[in-house]
């Protein structure tokens, strides 16, 4: 893959998502031989069993038995983000702060997401960004945010616009910043077959939208190598 636009740092390749759902798919053939399949998966596995016969395929090849029930738990993996709410990730704050009113900026978190009108891939970077309004929220959540919604069906605009409001009415900070940076499957290896394009989207709050100084220092530090 090339590289990702000036703004940020380089995205992750495509191949580190392939390496890690291959560990993934390692551990999860152990859980498979424990853990007999619910009423609800067995429903599910029907459905795959369907597509793949769809497709041209044999379900019942030696290959393909236990494919329904490796693609459901994997979907169950991918899509986890329906099962959770990220805003409860911002609900303990921190004010013991010293009255630092500052930016506090987050940037190169991974995202894996599914695009919503094909079920294929996206992959980037999401940069988060706030200034904070007397209180903090641990580092850490601003990713379990970002992973809590990308784990779902998505658009990229709309993933970038969730982040950022979840932030805003949560913590109430002076302004808030999201950035994302992705390359689409979707794009990339089907239909128009542009591997090398990049999608940037941005949703800002408060200070951001209003103080250019603030927007500057912002795409500036998200632009600053990493050593």
């Amino acid at each position: 893959m090339r590289g990702a636009p000036p703004l940020g740092s380089p995205l992750v390749p495509a191949l580190a998502l392939c390496a890690r759902d291959a560990r993934m798919g390692h551990m999860l053939d152990d859980t498979e031989k424990k853990d007999p399949p619910t009423s609800r998966q067995r429903k599910a596995m029907g459905h795959i069993k369907a597509l793949l016969t769809y497709l041209g395929e044999d379900p019942s090849r030696e290959g393909l038995k236990e494919t329904p029930l490796r693609v459901v738990r994997a979907m169950a993996e991918h899509f986890a983000g329906y099962a959770v709410d990220p805003r409860r990730y911002l609900t303990r704050t921190f004010e013991e702060v010293a009255g630092y009113d500052e930016l506090v900026l987050v940037t190169d978190i991974e995202v894996h997401s599914h695009c919503e009108h094909h079920m294929v891939p996206f992959v980037g970077k999401a940069h988060v960004g706030y200034i904070p309004s007397g209180r903090i929220v641990g580092l850490s959540k601003l990713a379990r945010v970002v992973e809590g919604y990308a784990r779902r069906l998505q658009v990229q605009e709309k993933l970038t616009t969730q982040i950022s409001n979840a932030i805003q009415d949560v913590l109430k900070p002076q302004g808030v910043a999201v950035v994302l940076q992705c390359q689409h499957f979707c794009m990339c290896y089907r239909g128009v077959k542009k591997p090398g394009s990049w999608t940037t989207t941005s949703k800002l709050h408060g200070v951001f939208l209003e103080n250019s100084a603030s927007r500057l220092e912002l795409f500036t530090l998200i632009g600053m190598k990493k050593h």
